[in-house]
């Protein structure tokens, strides 16, 4: 009888353990970041081991950097971009080419793959870029529901989506010119509130054990 607690109380502790490691893992707050348009409102997190992609991003959104710009090159089927302070202006003509003045070094993680809902820095090509750093600002969104992975390892991906896909199909699908730029101004507003990550797991269904699975 003894020996058949014993397996019992060993089996109980095994089913228990991951659970009690993962609430542990959960323990503090985190950045939630609101990306509100004409279309809805998209909710992200931004992973910690990307951490000069998530303190610049926050930073910016803080400052109201975003505020204003738009979503200026979007393709139904594969992704959203924008972020470029170019986007202000009256000129449709500069959009895609505006930064802050600054790059960021590349921190591509082999874990963080191009999924649904991925948030990744835009960058120069290959070319004129060797070491893949990323624009001070822009960004784009995965769109595609099946993922992008033929971009996995090629730029930084440094966030997760966790409410609002629809919403990003939703500007997918605007109407657009030949320069995939939207025939009306797609205008962000970026919001950013610390929330506990429990309650984030909780209320998005977010895994921070494996954000990019």
């Amino acid at each position: 009888m003894k020996l058949r607690n014993m397996l019992c109380a060993i089996v109980a502790l095994l089913f228990l353990t991951p659970t009690l490691v993962s609430a542990q893992k959960l323990k503090g707050k985190d950045q939630l970041v609101t990306i509100s348009t004409p279309q809805g409102d998209i909710k992200l997190v931004l992973f910690e081991d990307t951490p000069k992609h998530r303190e610049n991003f926050l930073k910016l959104a803080k400052e109201g950097f975003y505020d204003g710009t738009t979503f200026h090159r979007i393709i139904d089927g594969f992704m959203i971009q924008g972020g470029d302070p170019n986007s202000k202006d009256d000129n449709p003509n500069n959009d895609g080419s505006g930064n802050p003045g600054y790059t960021i070094p590349a921190e591509i993680n082999p874990i963080h793959k191009h999924v649904r809902g991925a948030v990744a820095a835009a960058r120069m090509g290959d070319q004129v870029n060797p070491m893949k750093e990323s624009s001070g600002s822009q960004f784009y969104i995965v769109e595609n529901h099946d993922g992008t992975p033929m971009l996995d390892e090629a730029y930084t991906v440094f966030g997760q989506v966790v409410d609002g896909l629809d919403v990003i199909d939703k500007i997918a699908e605007q109407p657009k010119n030949q320069r995939d730029r939207p025939l009306t101004d797609i205008k962000m507003k970026v919001t950013v509130e610390s929330v506990k990550k429990k309650k984030i797991a909780k209320k998005y269904k977010y895994n921070y054990n494996q954000p990019s699975a």
